[in-house]
């Protein structure tokens, strides 16, 4: 897969730092409140917000972690730029 330049891969990565941030975050408060259902549901909908956006980021500027690698015939994990390096640069 090669680098859709006019999507912003930043902004994708950044939504998936922000819904793994909120995902981690309400994980810690129910270690402590596991009969909290508003929390409860919260987590879900993060959950499904991380997932989003993962994919949303995969679609478009390739794999983020290696679960997202989906050719079966080859490893394309090592194909596109890290995350970190910048991806239309």
């Amino acid at each position: 897969m090669s680098c859709n330049c006019n999507v912003d891969c930043n902004m994708l990565l950044t939504q998936v730092y922000n819904a793994s941030f909120a995902m981690d975050d309400v994980v810690l408060y129910l270690d402590t409140h596991p009969d909290d259902k508003d929390a409860l549901n919260y987590y879900h909908y993060v959950t499904d917000l991380r997932e989003q956006a993962l994919q949303a980021y995969e679609e478009q500027c390739g794999p983020l972690l290696a679960e997202g690698v989906k050719d079966d015939n080859y490893w394309t994990w090592i194909q596109d730029p890290w995350p970190w390096e910048g991806v239309c640069g």
